[in-house]
């Protein structure tokens, strides 16, 4: 079955059967930011945006997919705000590993445009689905505040989400 989406910015036609998760259909069409976790949609490991929305892939029947918008870590990784996020990153000490870095950084992407000043508490709330397999949740926090100052300080603390 081709599927007709937007992926990363392209239009383009997915090959997949109507009962693959998009998940399996994104690795197949060489997407690999997105990795196999639990399965069930509450580990992370799998985020993607669709039409900018953070979701599991692995949860999403890619035939309800067509025409719609996906997003991999693949290309946000070309935005100026991966970059505050990765540098927020960098500065709480958290280590990559590659597995689960699609639900860290989509998750502080949702958190840093709809709060412009998050406190701890209300992070711990937003990420509470993850199960980061690299990082402590301590440093995990701390990554998004200072992801989130170095988003401020970028944008000029103006709200222009």
């Amino acid at each position: 079955m081709n599927i007709p989406i937007l992926l990363n910015g392209e239009r383009t036609m997915l090959q997949a059967s109507a009962d693959e998760s998009l998940l399996v259909a994104l690795r197949k069409n060489k997407c690999l930011s997105a990795k196999f976790g639990c399965g069930q949609g509450k580990c992370g490991s799998c985020t993607v945006l669709l039409n900018g929305k953070p979701v599991a892939s692995c949860k999403i029947p890619v035939a309800i997919i067509m025409n719609q918008e996906v997003e991999t870590l693949e290309h946000f990784c070309k935005s100026e705000l991966y970059q505050d996020i990765y540098k927020g990153f960098v500065k709480a000490g958290i280590k990559l590993c590659g597995f689960c870095n699609s639900g860290k950084y989509f998750a502080t992407r949702s958190i840093l445009l709809s709060n412009e000043k998050p406190n701890r508490q209300s992070i711990k709330e937003q990420i509470q689905h993850l199960s980061p397999c690299c990082t402590d949740i301590d440093s995990l926090i701390n990554g998004i505040i200072y992801a989130s100052d170095n988003y401020n300080r970028r944008i000029g603390a103006k709200d222009e989400r």
